[in-house]
């Protein structure tokens, strides 16, 4: 009696679980059509949704002394894109925002268009609603009956034994809220008027399928039901990155093929059968750029941030395997050298970076690519240099460009900077920096500096060198830079100086001379920095070839300074375009003091493995919010 009833129980158990794994939505992956290029997903909007709500970032966001900022911000917000948009759709946006529980996907698709013809790019939208499925058909039922009632060209078609709602949208209908173009037109030709576009949506289950093509969204459902259309989980490329990149339950992930993608943008661009096609033209076709850049040989791109108690990480791997690297992609194949802080960068440093680049092969391949793209181009680059040389000559038969500077390049860049000395708008734009490369001999790669400088701008009213410590400091005279009232203002020096195998560059005097009288050991580490260390492991170390750092602290300080003292006529807010400079009333900001505790440190690193190139980012939580 009782090995039955554990037999019917086990088989009680099994089912159950058979039931639950049926009614589970699959990942994107699994329904995505075959085709599709780039996607975006987040696997589960309730685990989003509760790391956002304990978020360093979120929290600063709705922190009580950010809430005149934010109402006024979320007000515009609202007043100009979530307004007009129920408005156009008859449809409340939070109505369906607040069904966001489950998957949460967007995504493109080749969709049978080579470039050349009117088949647009196919786009699909996944929503999961999970326990909140009848509110979800809830919405859907009351918002096609509004459409119909506008007098929508609303219709129904059957796919793949799924009743799907077809809208036609015209670029009117979304013209409150998405820029407009004027029609494109050629000569002799009408002008191009952009096609209405329909719309296919359906409920399955709890998911909401969207897409603008009948290609797009039959491959889902027949996934869904059962199907063996082919769905991007079988392409071997995502199966390589999935394997390696999204693997840990990422918070949310993307991916890119960058080789379906080129091979469409190539073919739209390719005028070979055109007779009238530009020959100009032909010499930059992209099938072209791609192959000289190296950007060819990449095969695809994914990211995946990935939440947790310590802190947030994002990944970013490029597929680019060592053997097909060329062009851009083989400088940016770092060694695997050190990139730690040396002992002469300084722990008040805001920002640090390290790459151990090698300059000669950098050069190298430069050439290369120039050359590949345009002979004539390096032509003329070469004639420049031979213009410098025949310059210099005059004075140093000896001097050849190509080996006092390119010649000397090692494989060692260090750059790193302090907060801004003071507070005015000039104090915040240049705050003291300082630039070191590594390089073979440096009085040679000064001169050549200071030859190609003088190709620029005369030199003749320079400052001479001066003395410090036993080193020379050089200036360089740079060209008058614009104040806000249109008049000129005497640019500063570029400073030149060498110790430790480096020539330093900088603007400021005092970073210069702190990094030649380091030797004295009386300067703390940036190493030292409390947390950098843990940071820095949780990227694989500093040995990939690239590290850098942020007090993200520190910037923010800086930023607020910066962003409550601009008025409307300020340079700082021609950052931002005209018509949201009213939504960002930086004079409701908060002293930074009251949300400080919401920052802290950020580290990043990369390196190059056999399969392609990975840059790590991770940012520690705030001790403060532990």
């Amino acid at each position: 009696m009782t090995s039955k009833l554990l037999r019917f129980a086990a088989v009680a158990t099994f089912l159950a679980t058979a039931s639950l794994t049926r009614a589970a939505i699959p990942p994107a992956e699994n329904l995505l059509p075959a085709d599709t290029f780039v996607f975006f997903t987040v696997p589960d909007g309730d685990t989003l949704f509760a790391a956002s709500k304990v978020s360093p970032q979120m929290m600063f966001w709705n922190d009580p002394a950010m809430k005149p900022f934010h109402d006024k911000f979320m007000g515009k917000v609202s007043e100009k894109f979530i307004a007009p948009l129920e408005k156009d759709l008859g449809v409340k946006v939070s109505d369906f925002t607040d069904l966001l529980h489950g998957q949460i996907t967007i995504g493109a698709t080749v969709n049978g268009s080579n470039g050349h013809d009117d088949v647009p790019p196919g786009f699909v939208l996944l929503l999961d609603a999970k326990e909140k499925s009848d509110s979800l058909k809830t919405n859907l039922t009351t918002l096609v009956k509004k459409w119909t009632d506008a007098g929508r060209a609303v219709r129904t078609e059957t796919i793949h034994g799924q009743l799907f709602t077809v809208v036609t949208l015209s670029t009117n209908d979304l013209a409150s809220i998405l820029p407009q173009r004027p029609p494109v037109s050629e000569i002799g030709k009408e002008p191009t008027v952009a096609k209405p576009v329909d719309i296919y949506f359906t409920q399955f289950k709890s998911l909401l399928i969207a897409g603008n093509a009948v290609k797009v969204v039959e491959p889902i459902i027949a996934h869904l039901t059962g199907g063996n259309a082919p769905a991007l989980a079988d392409d071997a490329i995502f199966a390589a990155d999935k394997l390696s990149q999204f693997r840990d339950a990422p918070t949310y992930y993307g991916w890119f093929n960058a080789k379906s993608f080129f091979d469409l943008i190539s073919q739209a661009t390719d005028n070979s059968d055109n007779p009238n096609a530009s020959p100009f033209a032909a010499n930059f076709q992209v099938a072209k750029i791609l192959g000289v850049t190296g950007l060819g040989g990449l095969k695809s791109a994914s990211f995946a941030l990935r939440e947790s108690r310590e802190g947030s990480q994002m990944t970013l791997h490029l597929n680019a395997p060592d053997s097909a690297r060329n062009g851009l992609l083989k400088i940016l194949a770092l060694p695997s050298k050190d990139a730690n802080p040396p002992a002469f960068v300084p722990a008040d440093a805001a920002k640090f970076s390290r790459v151990r680049l090698d300059g000669k092969q950098t050069w190298a391949e430069l050439q290369k690519i120039i050359a590949a793209m345009s002979p004539n181009g390096l032509a003329q680059l070469n004639s420049v240099i031979d213009i410098a040389n025949s310059a210099a000559q005059q004075k140093d038969p000896g001097f050849d460009l190509r080996n006092s500077l390119f010649g000397n390049l090692g494989d060692d860049i260090i750059n790193y900077q302090k907060s801004p000395a003071g507070d005015s708008i000039a104090a915040f734009a240049n705050p003291p920096a300082l630039t070191l490369v590594a390089v073979a001999n440096p009085d040679q790669v000064i001169q050549a500096v200071k030859v190609v400088a003088s190709m620029v701008l005369s030199q003749e009213g320079a400052t001479p060198p001066r003395d410090f410590l036993g080193h020379k400091i050089y200036s360089i005279a740079m060209r008058p830079a614009s104040a806000a009232n249109g008049s000129a203002v005497p640019g500063k020096p570029l400073l030149l100086s060498s110790s430790g195998g480096y020539v330093a560059f900088s603007l400021d005097p005092g970073i210069l001379e702190e990094y030649l009288r380091s030797s004295d050991g009386k300067t703390k580490p940036l190493s030292q920095v409390a947390g950098l260390s843990d940071a820095a492991q949780h990227i694989g170390g500093a040995g990939g070839g690239l590290f850098g750092y942020q007090n993200q602290r520190d910037a923010m300080r800086v930023s607020f300074k910066l962003l409550k003292n601009a008025g409307d006529a300020d340079p700082t807010m021609k950052m931002f375009p005209p018509a949201f400079r009213d939504w960002l009333d930086f004079t409701l900001l908060p002293d930074f003091d009251q949300v400080a505790k919401y920052f802290y440190i950020s580290v990043y690193g990369a390196n190059a493995d056999t399969d392609g190139i990975n840059l790590k980012v991770f940012t520690p939580r705030p001790p403060q919010l532990n």
